[in-house]
């Protein structure tokens, strides 16, 4: 259906038009042709590549199990989980799902393919089995933090994306909920590894040997560097001002752990994330450190515990990923 203001201006450019060729024998045929042209083309105006047509919602629906609702405006179809099964207490208030903790995932189209955005609220014992099965299933991981301080269960908020068919991503997407609520029905505790960091007895050439850099002796454990160089303003900054990837080891050469911070550019982060992820080694944040600074820099933080040689060489299949 036309709007009337678009009527007027088509009856106005039809006038003029008129004036233009009253002259001419084939009139009616001219006229007949103009508007056929006119009004061509505001179809194919209303076809957009943004068009919510494009979108199959019931499937969408149908493969992440999840109703959704539609925003007209900006053509995008988002499904939402507000979560309802937590008990979650933040500095003293009683939290309920409106106040940030609902996961969601927004589905546009992007030309051909479908773009989609989300943020999954997840528990810590969650976010590793989440992330996994996003990985796994199309997804990229974009952001893993927190969104609240004093927070009792402490909550995670993994952000999630991608560009493709709406199968995958759709599909996807379902992967993560379906996941989520598997992990959370298992009620796991914490895991406990049971060790003294202060009383670390491993051998670091091992490590050294199997990361290919040295490993500083600080304090009882070792710590590896890796440095990497971004500019800010113009000007250098590199190693020692923390662009760097960083793993440290403590524990026995059977039972250790590691921890560390990795830095990428953007377009490492899916691979690193997939390495570590494979290599059992958890993930526990994904953000930035700095600002304006070019090339981008993205950080993120590991945990991982097992013998001291797999988890050095878990660290270095992710290293491996990366550009040199």
């Amino acid at each position: 259906m036309l709007s009337i203001g678009l009527m007027l201006a088509l009856a106005e450019v039809y006038q003029v038009l008129r004036n233009i060729f009253m002259n001419m024998t084939r009139w009616p045929q001219v006229s007949l042709i103009v508007l056929c042209a006119l009004f061509s083309g505001q179809s194919v105006a209303q076809q957009s590549p943004a068009s919510p047509a494009l979108l199959d919602t019931a499937k969408i629906e149908q493969l992440t199990g999840i109703k959704g609702k539609l925003d007209q405006a900006e053509s995008v179809f988002k499904v939402s989980h507000p979560r309802k099964d937590l008990s979650a207490v933040v500095a003293g208030v009683k939290m309920i799902p409106e106040m940030g903790l609902t996961s969601w995932a927004g589905f546009q189209a992007a030309g051909d393919q479908v773009m989609v955005m989300g943020d999954i609220v997840l528990l810590e014992d969650q976010v590793n089995p989440v992330m996994s099965a996003a990985l796994d299933n199309g997804l990229e991981v974009t952001g893993l933090h927190n969104h609240f301080l004093w927070d009792k269960p402490r909550i995670m908020f993994m952000h999630i994306g991608g560009i493709g068919s709406l199968e995958t991503l759709a599909a996807g997407v379902g992967k993560v909920f379906a996941k989520a609520q598997e992990i959370h029905s298992d009620k796991k505790q914490a895991p406990a590894t049971g060790l003294d960091a202060a009383k670390t007895t491993l051998d670091p050439k091992p490590i050294e040997t199997i990361l290919g850099a040295s490993a500083e002796k600080t304090g009882p454990i070792f710590k590896a560097t890796l440095g990497r160089t971004t500019q800010i303003n113009g000007h250098n900054a590199g190693k020692a001002m923390g662009v760097n990837t960083w793993a440290a080891f403590a524990g026995s050469n059977e039972k250790a752990v590691v921890e560390g911070d990795f830095a990428m550019l953007e377009s490492e982060l899916q691979a690193v994330l997939k390495a570590l992820r494979n290599a059992n080694i958890n993930i526990v944040a994904i953000h930035q450190h700095m600002a304006n600074e070019t090339p981008k820099i993205v950080f993120l933080h590991y945990w991982g515990t097992g013998s001291a040689t797999d988890l050095a060489k878990g660290v270095k299949t992710a290293l491996d990923t990366q550009a040199k």
